[in-house]
């Protein structure tokens, strides 16, 4: 059986319009496309939401448009992190957790903190949080590692630890994880193309950018590989696996808006410091969308 945090959660874009305000009716329609295509969680304020760029107000409105689109279909993480911990506590004692099942924090950037300043980090921020955390490590946007032994040391802890987005892309460091976690304690894939051998390792699920566009096929993908059925599973993930490259080719969440936008689900702006992909892979991503739709 599924936890409530297993199978695939989607980091959600944000759309913007052509004045590069949020484009509300479009995250609506997108929350919508994305429960009625099967995924099983929604993250909001993601790196793939661009929330780097967005005011106070404007998070508050995303979040808010997200929980009521969702509508209890399907649990709602937030995104809350940062490189100043005292700062990201703060933000925690502010928020209002109606609505919200657990936030997704992302290992400290920047400052390359040492592996004891990774555990006080989270270990603070489990202490406040009113609701679950799922760790976020992702080294090649931080430029520091989560080690495994730190992972397991927060997931003993703390039982409200209960997951690890993992996006180091390195197995045996993901393998150690799932070999001698808490049974309690998930991990999710964090990069798209390595979810299915993931789940094969013992991961139980993934946060995906694919989802946002790709949103039926990998479900099924997932779902497939969480129920054995490898061959099934790995016919969809190789019939993604090129849109996947693409999506990352020139940027991120630009390449997979670049879909969207072809599939009406919202325009392919983004705000600076991004800048919409190239024309030689947007005419990849079109033609790879007419192969594989």
């Amino acid at each position: 059986m599924k936890s409530k945090f297993s199978g695939t959660g989607v980091a959600l874009i944000t759309p913007f319009n052509s004045d590069f305000s949020v484009d509300y009716d479009s995250l609506k329609k997108i929350v919508h496309h994305v429960i009625g295509n099967g995924v099983d969680f929604l993250v909001a304020l993601g790196t793939t939401s661009e929330a780097a760029t967005l005011d106070a107000n404007e998070k508050d409105l995303v979040v808010k448009t997200i929980i009521d689109a969702a509508s209890h279909r399907v649990p709602v993480v937030l995104g809350i992190g940062g490189n100043n911990t005292n700062a990201v506590i703060g933000l925690i004692q502010k928020q209002d957790f109606t609505g919200i099942d657990a936030i997704l924090s992302v290992v400290p950037y920047y400052t390359k903190p040492q592996q004891d300043g990774l555990f006080y980090h989270f270990d603070a921020i489990a202490t406040a949080s009113p609701v679950p955390v799922i760790l976020y490590n992702v080294p090649g946007r931080t430029s520091t590692n989560l080690k495994c032994e730190t992972t397991l040391k927060l997931a003993l802890k703390h039982k409200n630890i209960i997951a690890v987005k993992e996006a180091s892309g390195d197995l045996m460091q993901i393998m150690n994880i799932i070999h001698n976690k808490p049974s309690r304690f998930a991990v999710l894939s964090g990069d798209d193309a390595f979810t299915l051998p993931l789940i094969a390792c013992g991961a139980t699920g993934v946060i995906s950018v694919a989802a946002n566009a790709l949103t039926a096929d990998f479900s099924k993908m997932v779902n497939f590989a969480i129920d054995n059925r490898v061959v099934d599973s790995r016919i969809l993930h190789y019939k993604l696996l090129k849109m996947i490259e693409l999506f990352f080719a020139d940027g991120n969440p630009s390449g997979v808006k670049a879909l969207m936008s072809e599939m009406g689900l919202c325009s392919e702006v983004v705000r600076l410091p991004l800048v919409t992909v190239n024309e030689n892979i947007r005419k990849q991503i079109r033609d790879e969308w007419n192969r594989i739709k």
